[in-house]
């Protein structure tokens, strides 16, 4: 018997995961706050999702899983709790945009995973602007692994190849084989060394590579050296203003030194300084000066309160307020082959942190001064230019022309098509990654200003929800020709359907992929996973299509679904 899954939620996300659960053949119902045009009663329950009695309307007594898809953590933490008032042991998927308050509740409540578009959905923007094409994501060996489709045509280089020649490499993990002709499945193929053929489509996941960020104290010594010419644009109001000054004391000093020859310059510069600050300090020099020059120190005294008045103001507002960090952040811009990021939200600082820790250089622009995530990104050692990125001068100051990449990610779809409308006038053969809500608007964009990938986070994060929905700790996900399959982890107990087989005949029966087995202490890979017998306590990672997760969830089999690596 399939456990049931309840969607609670119905938004453009929730509803997205509920058709896609749908589509892979799970007992899913729906729950929303009104009614969806071309859905019957059947399937969806329409009332307040905070009500026990819509969530009992709704069969969470008898539920498996519950998917909490809405947009307000407010109103998901309530459903959670009602949820678990009726069914304590339910399993909650919760959708939260406070990464901390989901860490929170992931320790406290049982059988609580927390989920974050943004989280999900950064890694795909980030392997989008390293030039890979993925349509999922993979983790493994604490990295995030990107997954592509390989489609074999006439000029692919792995035309001809036996899968067997792919299967052994340590950074290549293959994942799906879709054939173009006598289905057969991966394991299958590799056995029987089966030549790939044009049509042939190959879900691979391939191991992030990782550049040496380390530089020198020189370089970065002399590349801020370098950008001290833009001191100009930051500090110009300052220099000439203090400028002004000088020359206000230097006239007044030559001033009492031509008039009075039994003054010496010290004193003359003393008292200039004085009159012209306020501080005062011998005044003999002017009291016993003709009128001419008692009307003279009167007006340096007006004109230097003034010019003081002002160099204070701008030396204040440069040390103390943006200006000094504004100016340090523009000479911090590395030179050329980095990527800039266009709006500092959970995505952009997600993908901020991901390109630092495969070793690029990143550079932000951000135009709100107080956004949250500023301080995040400047402990990184990023520079935040706090600047609107849809001006030119702007990405200019970013040195957009010399970068690999630009994303414009901010939350307002017309401001990111206009920043990369800027950017490729600056740059035509820069690379851009767009973000877009709208997945219809998405393609258009993409196809009519030839951007190189314009992307929508809620459609890249809901197989995800979907495939967490149905079991186990998910490490990654992707979809192709309508196939969700998923890749987790599963402990196999003397209970398992998996249990005393080896990994080759688990594998072609129940129609999965091994990628790695841990087993007493070990991590086995490559021909001797597949000839490997699964004993208690092994835990074995595999990716599968969601279609065949019951297998692992078997009503024959005692207490199955508990032997998935829960998380």
């Amino acid at each position: 018997m399939k456990p049931r899954i309840i969607v609670c939620g119905l938004g453009r996300t929730g509803y997205r995961i509920f058709n896609l659960l749908r589509q892979q053949g799970a007992d899913v119902v729906g729950v929303s706050d009104r009614p969806i045009p071309g859905e019957t009663m059947n399937h969806i329950i329409v009332g307040d999702l905070r009500s026990a009695s819509t969530l009992i309307t709704a069969g969470i007594r008898e539920a498996h899983t519950l998917v909490l898809a809405g947009n307000d953590d407010a109103l998901n933490l309530a459903i959670l709790t009602q949820a678990k008032v009726i069914n304590n042991k339910i399993r909650i998927i919760n959708r939260l945009l406070n990464h901390t308050l989901g860490e929170r509740l992931d320790q406290t409540v049982v059988d609580h995973v927390s989920m974050s578009v943004a989280e999900l959905a950064a890694p795909i923007f980030t392997f989008a602007a390293l030039g890979n094409k993925a349509i999922g994501q993979l983790r493994l060996f604490n990295q995030t692994w990107p997954i592509h489709e390989e489609i074999i045509h006439e000029n692919h280089p792995w035309l001809g190849r036996r899968l067997s020649d792919l299967w052994e490499s340590r950074s290549r993990m293959l994942i799906y084989f879709l054939p173009t002709r006598d289905e057969v499945d991966l394991i299958s193929a590799v056995m029987e060394g089966k030549p790939l053929e044009v049509g042939d489509h190959l879900i691979v996941g391939t191991q992030p590579t990782v550049r040496n960020s380390r530089r020198s104290w020189v370089k970065q010594l002399l590349k801020a050296i370098a950008n001290l010419r833009k001191f100009q644009e930051y500090g110009r109001p300052v220099a000439l203003v203090t400028l002004a000054l000088l020359l206000t004391i230097f006239l007044a000093t030559l001033t009492y030194v031509s008039v009075n020859f039994h003054v010496s310059v010290v004193d003359a510069l003393y008292f200039s300084v004085g009159m012209i600050t306020g501080a005062g300090g011998k005044e003999e020099i002017a009291e016993n000066a003709p009128d001419s020059i008692k009307i003279f120190t009167s007006v340096m005294m007006i004109v230097g309160a003034g010019v003081i008045g002002i160099c204070y103001a701008l030396i204040n507002d440069f040390i103390l307020g943006s200006r000094l960090r504004q100016f340090w952040a523009v000479t911090q811009v590395p030179s050329s082959n980095h990527y800039v990021v266009c709006g500092l939200g959970g995505i952009g600082v997600r993908i901020v942190q991901q390109l630092l820790q495969q070793g690029h250089d990143v550079v932000v622009i951000e135009r709100d001064a107080n956004n949250r995530y500023l301080h995040t990104a400047r402990s990184l050692g990023v520079p935040v230019i706090i600047e609107d990125a849809s001006i030119s001068n702007s990405l200019r100051e970013a040195n957009v022309h010399k970068a690999r990449a630009l994303l414009a990610v901010t939350s307002n779809d017309m401001v990111n098509v206009e920043i990369a409308l800027c950017a490729k006038a600056i740059s035509p053969r820069i690379a851009v990654v767009v973000r877009n809500h709208d997945v219809q608007f998405s393609v258009s964009v993409q196809q009519v200003f030839e951007f190189e990938s314009v992307l929508c986070p809620t459609e890249l994060a809901t197989p995800s929800f979907a495939a967490a929905a149905l079991g186990g700790r998910i490490l990654g996900n992707g979809i192709t020709d309508d196939l969700l399959w998923v890749a987790l982890a599963t402990l196999i107990t003397p209970h398992h359907p998996f249990y005393g087989k080896t990994v080759k005949e688990a594998a072609v029966h129940a129609d999965f992929v091994p990628l790695y087995l841990e087993s007493q202490g070990q991590t086995i890979h490559g021909w001797r996973l597949l000839e490997t017998p699964l004993q208690e306590n092994d835990v074995l990672y595999l990716t599968m299509p969601a279609t065949e997760l019951e297998q692992l969830w078997r009503s024959d089999v005692p207490s199955a679904a508990s032997e998935l690596i829960m998380g």
